[in-house]
């Protein structure tokens, strides 16, 4: 196995790893904050704004996997 092929698994690697955890952690989120919502429907405004505060970081997550796969794929 050369450097080229090291270089592209570990770039697929951190994309994968990189938008199946954020998919799952955000899907979590959702259902909790529906779950909460569903159980205190007064609340739903405070709810709803942490969920998607939750939700922009776990993004972030991808974004900062897709700077790494980029670093690794242009700059390695």
């Amino acid at each position: 196995m050369d450097i080229e092929q090291v270089r592209l698994w570990a770039m697929v690697s951190a994309i994968v790893l990189g938008t199946v955890t954020p998919a799952i952690a955000i899907a979590i989120i959702g259902a909790t904050a529906l779950k909460a919502t569903g159980r205190n429907p007064e609340a739903a405004s405070k709810i709803q704004t942490s969920m998607i505060l939750a939700i922009a970081f776990a993004e972030a997550i991808a974004i900062y996997s897709l700077v790494i796969a980029l670093i690794i794929k242009f700059v390695a």
